[in-house]
């Protein structure tokens, strides 16, 4: 009993929950393996879920939950066991604001306790108040600590020299972004309509995009963001509504290929030995096919990586790699999952401008993202979801207005 207690007393959890099929067996799987009563699991299941806000979901399966929703589970499934200590990596990717400020509560309460919590994070502005200390981690090594003054007192040209992101939101300056959209409208959606039982991820949704537009696509967890970025892709049909490309309606199977969706989890996208061969795969590789495939890796910074497995680049040059491998199928249109989850400021801002160039090309970029920064830095229009419904379209025209938008304020969540 003492080994299994130990083991107890530290808990560390990945960015999703991976061993059950529903959520309540996934928050439980843990009280099961320390040998819980029925009784006792059922109750700090329920404990677990009512402090994450997801007992309504508890018999969902895990499949049909949005990377967010994963994520609170994955949290309630550290907080159901009860340790001493936690160690959580990036618990806060995925989530939206209002997630983010109860899972800063849930902290706070922990560490009321005497709980020991460490957390490998980029995104600061949550812990500002509740972080004791700050240790700036650059390649293996501890190269600064900050208290969260020393944090807050920092300039947005010492952000940048770390690779950190801002600890507040509010300090963020908008990138000047010189708009390349043009009046062509190359994406028309409208009456679009989806469900999933009951749920409502989609009621009547209209909206366009013209060719060279960057725009996100924001609002809570769970409210249909990804789900109208695959039925876009032609990758899931919708219940009813019509989506126009280029001025003709489009079949699922006709949005294919012109359309391309590139989700949350990039690892199972690649496919290549390499990265030549990841943009080449699945089609003879001709001289100039190669050719064009080099051109693009130039133009993505990724040639020094050329003869590296997919597998071992980092989380920015992975989603460079999966935008590349849009641009060699010629997709006039992207859809891009969450593309700044997990990163660091300095990959964050890579993105970000990549995005840019790629509008500058003549590629429409649909943006789903919970991360201000990144909106503020690519992204020239927002359209707000929530259940199913748009709320809001405009134009981010600096930073206050889209933090009103995405609830940053709203710290009661």
């Amino acid at each position: 009993m003492g080994a299994r207690q130990n083991r107890r007393e530290c808990i560390s959890r990945p960015q999703e929950p991976v061993f059950a099929n529903e959520v309540a067996g996934e928050i439980a799987f843990g009280c099961e393996n320390y040998g819980y009563s029925h009784e006792d699991i059922q109750s700090h299941v329920h404990r677990a879920a009512a402090d994450i806000k997801i007992q309504d979901i508890l018999d969902h399966s895990l499949h049909s939950l949005s990377y967010g929703m994963r994520q609170k589970v994955a949290i309630a499934s550290a907080e159901a066991i009860d340790p001493e200590i936690y160690v959580m990596d990036e618990p806060s990717a995925n989530l939206d604001i209002a997630s983010t400020y109860r899972f800063a509560d849930i902290i706070r309460d922990l560490k009321q306790q005497g709980k020991t919590i460490i957390i490998a994070e980029h995104r600061l502005y949550y812990l500002m108040d509740l972080a004791d200390r700050f240790l700036c981690v650059q390649k293996g090594k501890i190269v600064r600590e900050f208290t969260a003054q020393q944090m807050k007192a920092l300039s947005n040209q010492e952000i940048r020299a770390l690779g950190l992101r801002t600890p507040d939101l509010h300090q963020i300056e908008q990138a000047e972004i010189l708009s390349a959209a043009t009046s062509e409208v190359v994406l028309e959606v409208k009456k679009l309509n989806h469900s999933f039982g009951e749920t409502i991820v989609a009621k009547d949704i209209d909206f366009q995009c013209r060719k060279g537009e960057v725009v996100a696509l924001i609002g809570p967890n769970g409210t249909g963001k990804s789900t109208i970025g695959r039925i876009l892709a032609g990758l899931l049909k919708e219940k009813s509504g019509e989506v126009v490309l280029f001025g003709k309606y489009c079949r699922p199977k006709d949005r294919l290929g012109k359309v391309w969706y590139i989700p949350q989890d990039l690892d199972s996208q690649l496919f290549g030995e390499d990265l030549l061969d990841e943009l080449t795969t699945g089609a003879e590789v001709s001289p100039e096919r190669k050719k064009a495939a080099e051109e693009i890796l130039e133009a993505l910074e990724l040639m020094p990586f050329v003869k590296q497995h997919p597998s071992t680049l980092s989380g920015g040059q992975k989603q460079r790699l999966a935008l590349g491998v849009a641009l060699m199928h010629e997709a006039p249109i992207i859809v891009l999952d969450e593309p700044t989850s997990g990163l660091d400021g300095t990959n964050m801002r890579n993105v970000s401008r990549m995005i840019r160039k790629l509008a500058k090309m003549g590629r429409t970029i649909i943006v789903i993202t919970h991360d201000a920064e990144c909106a503020l830095a690519c992204c020239e229009r927002a359209i707000r979801l929530e259940n199913g419904y748009i709320t809001d379209d405009f134009q981010i025209r600096g930073a206050e207005l889209l933090l009103e938008k995405i609830g940053y304020d709203q710290k009661e969540g």
